[in-house]
């Protein structure tokens, strides 16, 4: 068995997918009208489907409600790339829920927000 896909839903399609960009996803083109979209991927990577609040809500019958802890983590390799990301991410008024830190735990940590109010946990080993 193996985690084949992680997915969020989307206030608005393009700015989740811009943000997604910065923190390492590429997608393929789409266009504002459709509901779905998903990273291009290989086979050892995490599929990552974006649906916008209104594919979901015609599915549940009710709008998706974002966690306040994350649903995934993501890993990069090292300490500068997490910072290079987290301030990408700064600059282009995304939000930082928590700036990078030593945890205790001996990991470079951090906590982002995307558009739609999912919380996303960064990491490297230090």
């Amino acid at each position: 068995m193996k985690l084949n896909a992680v997915g969020v839903n989307a206030k608005n399609l393009k700015d989740s997918v811009a943000f997604y960009e910065i923190l390492g996803f590429k997608f393929p083109q789409f266009t504002d009208d459709e509901g779905h979209v998903e990273n291009i991927h290989s086979d050892i990577e995490t599929k990552l489907m974006i649906d916008t609040f209104e594919s979901v809500t015609s599915i549940l019958g009710e709008e998706p409600r974002p966690s306040n802890h994350s649903s995934f983590a993501i890993e990069y390799d090292s300490p500068e790339e997490l910072n290079r990301v987290v301030e990408n991410l700064k600059q282009n008024n995304f939000k930082i829920f928590k700036e990078p830190w030593d945890a205790f735990w001996g990991q470079r940590y951090s906590i982002v927000q995307d558009p739609s109010d999912y919380i996303v946990d960064l990491y490297t080993d230090l």
